[in-house]
């Protein structure tokens, strides 16, 4: 008896300690918050969250702090990164799920890791030497010679760094998110499905499309927006390669300066402007909120994924 309610008795305490470090992690993304808020306030009480959102305008010498060319200049290499890296992720998670062999299969697993724990400023430094001299030798001439871009590329942009560039290496970069949680999420798929579809006289791929990734969906989706979440918050590669020019980019081959890339390069200079430092933590809430909503979507997303599943 007294061994029974020693066993319960741990039981009780292991789980109120996890209960704690897991309030201890939700409480510590609040200090976070409130801390930026602190920190932001004297800018937002003059200026409207709307207003800093709203206006292009970044000349801090004046006292104008406008985020929309960062928040834009963030959106475009981001949007760009998901699109050049889902398709391929896609179709890489699919082969290693339902076509690879084991053993490949395992083989393959490491290096995805290795993808991840590379250091991001490696990632900026191969940008440096080999993607961006590739959009300015080679991509840069071909789209002014057949896409009619000679409009569109100005003197800031024959560099080949800009959003091009950058989207390319942010592409890379989430290869291995998007490729470790979509693999999972498709071979999670109960092996009944496949067996049935595959008795009705379907064929592998038409099992794949139409049961599949029918039944992944919603965990397919999840991976997508944390892969998109990874991307809006990478700071060092992106720094390195998209130019940081302060303007809202009109096309792949401009220059750009997202959010992550003005609060590193700008955080502890010029600290004597006022209202400086205010700005540059109003921009760190602005870039956590958005990480942050997206972050609760993936999750929300896995959920429905596995009340489905279930």
């Amino acid at each position: 008896m007294n061994t029974e309610r020693w066993r319960r008795l741990k039981d009780r305490l292991a789980g109120r300690a996890m209960g704690v470090l897991a309030f201890l992690v939700m409480a510590l993304v609040l200090f976070i918050v409130v801390a930026l808020a602190a920190r932001a306030r004297p800018l937002l009480d003059i200026q409207s969250p709307v207003k800093l959102l709203a206006s292009s305008e970044w000349r801090p010498l004046q006292g104008k702090f406008g985020f929309l060319t960062f928040i834009v200049g963030t959106v475009w290499v981001t949007l760009l990164a998901m699109a050049l890296a889902v398709p391929p992720c896609l179709l890489c998670a699919i082969y290693l799920a339902e076509y690879a062999p084991r053993r490949l299969r395992e083989m393959a697993k490491p290096v995805v890791d290795l993808l991840a724990g590379i250091p991001s400023v490696v990632y900026g430094l191969w940008g440096i030497l080999i993607v961006v001299p590739f959009v300015r030798d080679v991509v840069t001439p071909l789209a002014a010679a057949h896409l009619g871009a000679i409009p569109l590329l100005r003197a800031d942009n024959l560099t080949g760094y800009g959003i091009l560039s950058s989207g390319v290496v942010l592409a890379v970069m989430v290869f291995p998110v998007l490729i470790s949680v979509t693999e999972e999420v498709i071979r999670a798929v109960p092996d009944g499905m496949r067996v049935a579809a595959l008795a009705l006289g379907a064929t592998r791929w038409q099992m794949i499309k139409g049961v599949v990734l029918r039944r992944a969906l919603p965990g397919i989706i999840a991976a997508i927006v944390l892969g998109f979440s990874r991307a809006f918050g990478e700071t060092m590669a992106v720094m390195m390669v998209v130019g940081n020019v302060p303007q809202i980019p009109h096309s792949l081959f401009d220059a750009a300066y997202p959010l992550p890339a003005l609060i590193a390069n700008n955080y502890g200079e010029m600290m004597s402007i006022p209202l400086y430092d205010s700005a540059l933590l109003a921009a760190a809430l602005v870039l956590l909120f958005i990480v942050l909503f997206f972050t609760i979507a993936a999750r929300i997303i896995l959920l429905h994924a596995v009340r489905r599943a279930s």
